[in-house]
């Protein structure tokens, strides 16, 4: 990955994406480390999902993945989905998944799915980066 990569996702070509139900996706490697931060805003759908799932995907060498959803406004279950794969492939492969900054009405639906005691959800990314390996949420 890049250093601060963005990509977006929507529908077409339209000036207002975040409006038209995009996501975009900014791509932040934590220097010295094996950890990158995703920082995403907008609304995540299944019309807008695409651009996550690449970046997980390409994330699936790093040791840990923070995504970090205080930008985000919507997220549904495509979302959570692409996130719940990508956290399974990271386990399978010694990494993690870690999420931060999430408010509503995107933590609701993570603690109406069950999805936050499954992820360590932290604060924000700077709480997250601290406390690797400590407590997180979850």
């Amino acid at each position: 990955m890049r250093n601060e990569e963005r990509t977006e996702g929507g529908e077409g070509d339209l000036p207002d994406r975040f409006g038209a139900g995009g996501v975009s996706v900014e791509v932040r490697p934590v220097p010295d480390s094996d950890t990158v931060v995703l920082v995403l805003a907008g609304e995540l759908d299944r019309d807008s999902v695409a651009p996550l799932q690449e970046q997980l995907e390409r994330g699936d060498g790093s040791g840990r993945v923070i995504v970090d959803c205080s930008g985000l406004g919507f997220c549904d279950s495509s979302g959570l989905n692409v996130l719940l794969r990508a956290r399974l492939r990271m386990l399978e492969a010694g990494g993690s998944l870690d999420l931060s900054g999430l408010h509503p009405p995107v933590d609701r639906m993570f603690d109406i799915t069950g999805a936050r005691g499954v992820f360590h959800v932290y604060e924000n990314t700077e709480d997250a980066l601290a406390r690797h390996g400590h407590e997180g949420g979850g």
